[in-house]
């Protein structure tokens, strides 16, 4: 099915049904396809896996978030640090 741009977006929830039936829509602006409105794989099953760098992230200096002193800044500006 080809539609024009404005057909397509008042009639969107009727495309995303036919979309979902089977059915190829193609969006057109002047007679030119410029997008196609396909069916997506299974949509929600790519759940973000939390703690997967636990262990394996190694902290070498466990006051990191404290400030420096002026003579750590020193010797790290410097480079000595």
């Amino acid at each position: 099915m080809k539609v024009s741009v404005a057909e397509a977006k008042n009639r969107l929830p009727e495309l995303i049904k036919a979309v979902e039936d089977g059915e190829s829509v193609t969006i057109c602006r002047r007679g030119t396809p410029v997008a196609d409105l396909i069916p997506t794989k299974m949509a929600g099953e790519n759940k973000p896996n939390f703690g997967t760098l636990r262990g394996k992230v190694i902290e070498i200096d466990p006051h990191w978030w404290k400030p420096m002193s002026d003579e750590e800044v020193d010797d790290f500006l410097e480079g000595r640090y």
